[in-house]
């Protein structure tokens, strides 16, 4: 996976919407904060455009994301909230200069769409973090604010903190990836559907009908999603519903049965998700998983760490190809004598 390059102060970073819109005054607080952090912050041209609860037409939208991928002097893209509205634009956006000269993606919710996408075709890392909306408006800075600032910064992510119940154990290394559950259902099927083999799967849901939850969790089985991962990190499961007729199970007891048949480890109430502890986490960035009773953590590998082996295999291939065309050669060139 390619790492964006670390943020610095002067540098300019991108505030757009590509879902659900947002007001200036929404917005105040995190272009304030992010301006203190010594980054010059540029709206996008349709920031406050309305049309309906988008952000703006869908060309609007997918114009400000479009530029900013674009702007060689844009080092980070913040998406100001989720909602719903970026699967509408994300089949018109041209990645080419984006491959190039990667950036930061940041968000969370309805911002999976973006990250399961450049993960799938680019193999970018990306930011899985607390958006515009989310900053606090009293002017103090939370942890989900100040550990997305460091991530963005260079600081690698190292966090430890106890398990939530229904937690296995285990010990396993992998690339994270993931997202909202529901988004990550809704790409099934597409150019935009996640890759998990071998991989720590995120999950993290919102205001959803526990039923909902368990057709989810079987359409991640039933596809081969959850067979051969290395690790699940679930977060928050935030205001779950239920009917009138109980469904019966939690969110988490509904995921520990998807998951029973499996031997990887899986770790409830990691600090992210819709919630006000929203820690960062480098979607695509190499992370070790370890669950223990009473204490888990997800430490993610400094960027060398994860792709020195990636970078010789890159340098090697061409002396690998040279060797193999010399080495033909030298064996026609023997075959020849012989018949000689």
């Amino acid at each position: 996976m390619i790492t964006p390059a670390y943020l610095k102060p002067g540098d300019k970073v991108a505030i757009i919407a590509t879902a659900r819109k947002v007001t200036a005054s929404e917005m105040e607080s995190a272009i304030k904060s992010i301006q203190s952090w010594g980054l010059i912050v540029v709206p996008g041209e349709h920031l406050y455009d309305e049309d309906n609860q988008f952000a703006g037409s869908d060309e609007m939208r997918a114009a400000d994301l479009q530029q900013m991928l674009d702007d060689t002097d844009v080092k980070a893209i913040f998406c100001a909230r989720g909602g719903y509205g970026t699967v509408r634009i994300i089949d018109r956006i041209d990645f080419t200069a984006f491959a190039k000269n990667p950036k930061w993606i940041v968000g969370y919710s309805d911002i999976t769409v973006l990250h399961s996408h450049i993960h799938r075709h680019f193999g970018v890392e990306t930011l899985h973090a607390t958006m515009p909306l989310n900053f606090p408006g009293d002017g103090s800075t939370s942890s989900a604010v100040e550990t997305l600032r460091k991530a963005l910064f260079g600081e690698t992510p190292d966090y430890q903190f106890s398990p939530g119940p229904l937690s296995r154990n285990g010990h396993e290394r992998g690339l994270v990836v993931g997202g909202n559950l529901s988004i990550l259902c809704s790409l099934s099927g597409t150019s935009s559907e996640l890759e998990t083999e071998g991989k720590i799967l995120f999950i993290e849901d919102l205001d959803e009908y526990l039923y909902h939850i368990d057709r989810m969790m079987m359409n991640l089985k039933r596809s081969g999603k959850l067979d051969r991962l290395a690790g699940l990190v679930v977060g928050g499961l935030s205001q779950m519903r239920d009917n009138s007729i109980p469904f019966g199970k939690t969110a988490e007891e509904i995921i520990t049965d998807s998951v029973k048949d499996y031997k990887y480890p899986v770790l409830f109430g990691f600090p992210a998700g819709h919630q006000d502890e929203n820690l960062p986490l480098i979607l695509g960035r190499e992370a070790v998983l370890d669950v223990n009773t009473g204490a888990a953590g997800l430490t993610f590998m400094k960027p060398d760490a994860g792709t020195t082996n990636q970078k010789l295999k890159v340098l090697l291939k061409p002396l690998a190809f040279i060797l193999g065309f010399f080495g033909l050669l030298y064996l026609l060139y023997s075959l020849l004598l012989k018949n000689t």
